[in-house]
């Protein structure tokens, strides 16, 4: 019989977007956990750090060395509990990661469930899993992000104010709904890279006040070609169409599979259904780009505003002393918790019926869980199997977050 709760090692992945070195707070927290022969090159971008049981840079066990998903494999009943297995498989059915982002990431959406099944069987090396991926992103500090579309009105305000934009519309005298948008994005895809580098010139040419309470888009545009290129469609399908949110630490956003977004800057916690599926069409190379009909054929239009991307916390039953809320995104496969604690305060959380992943992004303190005591502080982490009630004691400002399902 394995142990219910057990200390993480977790490591990073190294994508061009990702923060360098010590900037990176993806790479300071991995480097927190002591023994994982883990070190810091400053000259590398440190992108992610997957916290879950996924078999692409899984979790290990910090003491024995082997992977979650090993261990969760061989002792299923115990660690997830018969109706997470039910109701999800014998797997962990949630990904945590930390993200430090220095420049947007691909322009991307997440297929949806019958859609991954769709191309896990037809490629499944490159999608390599058959399930949905909706994710959540909460801020660690600044976090500036598009996400979902904007308001049908906006973006017709845009297209009629703005001359430049006229070779983009399906026809003339238009009346903008979800399918006009869908042509629009779909013909910025495919358009030429001199007619992107043409339409952001003139863009940029023209008086501030054209582009009324948008006017934020002159500002990000030359962000945006510095990073990638004025050839690229995804300043225009990111400016144009969808949301731009600066958010602050603890806010939290949801997106839904099939959902545009692209993270543009900050320190973040994810979560998401246990997926590795995306498509790619924006803020890359074009030859890295992944089918422009498939992205377009699958996009949806939920969410349709920022407000309606933003995802808040409420109070949980799950918390004994009052001092932890909940981000619950309208989706079956998590939550997540976070506990907040200043100096000599305590916080039990009650037993879930299922598998949960803990993990401190500040503060140091004692986590008691099973019988035993472990040291907590920032950057380590903790897989607590279901049935297991976890209380925790700040020596200094705490903050843990829990993923779990149930």
């Amino acid at each position: 019989m394995v142990a219910s709760v057990f200390q993480l090692q977790c490591s990073c992945n190294n994508y061009p977007w990702g923060k360098k070195g010590r900037e990176s707070l993806t790479a300071t927290l991995c480097a927190k956990t002591l023994n994982t022969g883990f070190e810091i090159d400053e000259s590398k971008e440190y992108a992610e750090m997957w916290m879950g049981d996924y078999p692409i840079l899984p979790a290990k066990c910090l003491k024995s060395g082997e992977e979650l998903h090993k261990i969760v494999n061989d002792n299923k009943e115990q660690l997830l509990g018969k109706t997470c297995i039910e109701k999800f498989g014998g797997v962990v059915p949630f990904l945590p990661k930390i993200l430090s982002i220095s420049k947007a990431l691909p322009l991307q959406i997440h297929p949806n469930k019958e859609l991954s099944e769709q191309l896990h069987k037809k490629d499944p090396e490159k999608y390599t899993d058959p399930n949905h991926k909706p994710e959540i992103a909460i801020a660690l500090g600044p976090f500036e992000v598009f996400a979902g579309f904007k308001d049908n009105n906006d973006i017709q305000d845009l297209f009629s104010a703005l001359p430049p934009l006229e070779r983009f519309l399906p026809r003339k005298d238009v009346n903008f709904d979800n399918e006009v948008l869908k042509q629009i994005c779909y013909k910025i895809l495919t358009a030429s890279d001199e007619e992107i580098r043409t339409t952001q010139a003139e863009l940029a040419k023209l008086p501030r006040e054209k582009y009324g309470k948008q006017a934020y888009m002159l500002d990000l545009l030359p962000r945006l070609q510095e990073q990638y290129s004025q050839e690229d469609p995804g300043n225009l399908v990111a400016l144009l169409t969808m949301n731009f949110l600066s958010l602050s630490a603890g806010d939290a956003i949801y997106v839904p599979a099939d959902a545009p977004h692209a993270y543009l800057s900050g320190d973040i916690v994810e979560c998401m259904a246990r997926s590795n599926n995306v498509l790619n069409t924006g803020f890359c190379p074009r030859a890295d780009a992944d089918s422009i009909e498939l992205f377009t054929s699958a996009l949806t239009f939920s969410p349709h505003s920022a407000e309606e991307v933003k995802l808040g916390t409420s109070k949980t039953e799950k918390s004994i002393s009052g001092k932890t809320s909940v981000y619950a995104p309208p989706m079956s496969e998590f939550n997540m918790l976070k506990t907040s604690l200043q100096a000599g305060e305590k916080e039990s959380i009650r037993a879930i019926g299922g598998p949960s992943v803990l993990f401190a992004t500040s503060g140091t303190g004692k986590l008691m869980a099973d019988g035993n005591t472990h040291e907590i502080k920032e950057g380590y982490i903790f897989f607590v199997g279901q049935g297991v009630e976890v209380s925790y004691e700040a020596s200094n400002e705490l903050v843990v977050y829990q993923a779990y399902a149930e």
